[in-house]
């Protein structure tokens, strides 16, 4: 039991930093109906800003503050350098150009930072409090919680009370409409991926110092599991994702801890699969969209 409670616990930490990246392809989602595959990669490359001036100034939070801006700027850039010059005939020309900005963008960290895993440190304590002798959760858990909430907090705010979140929806659901109606469609669109890459810098900076470091390639495992959880909960549901990612977080510490790690990225895989099959909307779908 005592094994069980420890493993609970540890899923729940490990799904809330999983639960944090997802969010960032719900809003991306959300704002341009596509799934940044360079979301992680993205979010690794505003770490390495942040914590490059964190170690430069001494100060954590003075680098929070600079990866969370960082985020912002390259999500407009891309969206206005890259993606915006994009043919939109099909969605799968958008994917394969994220997936080549992935290259891009590890090649370039690699070339400037090497490719040796570098320290994360994080702001709070990450020993866990314990009772009965069962380490329970951290301050940095309770820190990533509380991140987290605040973040759906304000996404379901920012998309259900103002007017902004209803023209970001508007522009990428239907953007010739919006056009006819007023909506500075390319605006939009800009602003849903500089927001969404700094939900993802946020996530980046919440991740790292619960993996192995900062290193070019170090969001590819998590985007995985955190694609996993947005797809389970619905990317059109920032709560959704939470519960997506606190699935899978609690999937993976159960298979880790009974059946071994090796396991685990199998059991993963596996759930995407039943979820695409079973349930392709995901679990908090409330509509389908009409193709007539």
């Amino acid at each position: 039991m005592d094994r069980f409670v420890f493993l609970t616990f540890d899923g729940l930490s490990r799904g809330a930093v999983y639960a944090a990246f997802a969010l960032a392809l719900v809003l991306i989602w959300r704002a341009a109906r596509i799934v940044n595959f360079a979301q992680g990669a993205m979010a690794v490359a505003t770490a390495y800003a942040g914590y490059s001036v964190a170690a430069a100034t001494g100060s954590y939070w003075l680098g929070f503050a600079v990866a969370l801006v960082a985020g912002l700027v390259l999500g407009a850039a891309v969206e206005r350098l890259v993606m915006r010059f994009v043919d939109h005939s099909s969605p799968l020309n958008q994917v394969v150009v994220a997936l080549g900005l992935v290259l891009v963008i590890q090649a370039v960290l690699g070339m400037i930072y090497g490719n040796e895993y570098r320290p994360a440190a994080a702001p709070v304590s990450r020993e866990a409090f314990t009772a009965g002798g069962i380490a329970l959760l951290s301050r940095f858990d309770l820190f990533v919680f509380g991140s987290v909430a605040a973040v759906v907090a304000l996404l379901v705010l920012l998309f259900t009370r103002t007017d902004v979140g209803l023209r970001m929806r508007a522009a990428a659901f239907a953007p010739d409409v919006s056009r006819l109606l007023g909506v500075n469609v390319g605006g939009m669109l800009t602003l849903g991926w500089a927001l969404a890459s700094a939900v993802g810098s946020l996530a980046g900076m919440l991740v790292l110092p619960t993996e192995l470091g900062l290193h070019p390639n170090a969001m590819d495992i998590v985007f995985v599991s955190s694609f996993t959880a947005a797809v389970l909960g619905g990317l059109d549901s920032p709560v959704g994702a939470v519960a997506g990612g606190l699935i899978v977080g609690l999937l993976l510490s159960y298979v880790s801890g009974y059946f071994g790690a090796t396991v685990a990225p199998m059991a993963v895989l596996i759930l995407l699969v039943v979820v695409l099959l079973g349930r392709p909307g995901g679990l908090f779908a409330k509509s389908t969209a009409r193709t007539a």
